[in-house]
């Protein structure tokens, strides 16, 4: 990696949620891992903040409402264990986050560290991959959905909807992504 890896930290974070907006519906799971070193991970389900749900968005996630309430562990406490994971693997480097239409689950993840904890160690923005994409491949926004994104960007790992597994999925892809990115900077006169 660049100068950068040694002052930022750049986090793959995926969340699986009842529905499209924070506070209305709750987040069930939450994912991470360590962009170029995915084996540095984080994992947990949520317990709901209410009984709202869509029925689509619990169709993508496989599971009923009522497996997250016994699986899950209270909004605050996850938070926590979130940041403290953060801290542990960013090394006293910045925390950056990573997501694959990271708006949505930026959302999420900003909602719950301000409700919860009072502040984001991520600031108060990230990185999103698709639009990192469109600037780097010049393509339309209908052409940064995943299925269309070439098999050079896409790691070995599968899409499955479990939080953790597309964090690892979202963190190959940004991999790639800027490796390239850095070949064509490398190239330019």
């Amino acid at each position: 990696m660049g100068k950068d890896s040694m002052t930022e930290v750049y986090i793959s974070v995926d969340i699986e949620s009842a529905g499209p907006i924070p506070g209305k519906y709750s987040m069930l799971a939450l994912g991470a891992c360590e962009v170029g070193q995915t084996d540095k991970q984080f994992y947990i389900e949520i317990q709901p903040i209410n009984d709202l749900f869509v029925p689509e968005a619990m169709n993508v996630i496989g599971r009923p409402l009522s497996d997250f309430e016994k699986s899950g562990v209270n909004a605050a406490a996850a938070m926590q264990k979130f940041v403290n994971w953060i801290d542990q693997v960013g090394h006293k480097r910045t925390p950056v986050f990573v997501g694959f239409n990271g708006t949505f689950d930026w959302s999420f993840v900003n909602w719950y560290f301000h409700t919860y904890l009072k502040s984001n160690p991520f600031g108060f923005g990230g990185i999103d991959i698709k639009s990192y994409y469109m600037g780097l491949s010049g393509s339309s926004w209908k052409d940064t959905r995943s299925s269309r994104i070439p098999a050079d960007f896409k790691g070995n790992s599968p899409h499955t909807h479990n939080a953790l597994d597309d964090a690892i999925e979202q963190a190959q892809m940004f991999e790639l992504m800027r490796n390239q990115a850095r070949l064509l900077n490398a190239e330019s006169p």
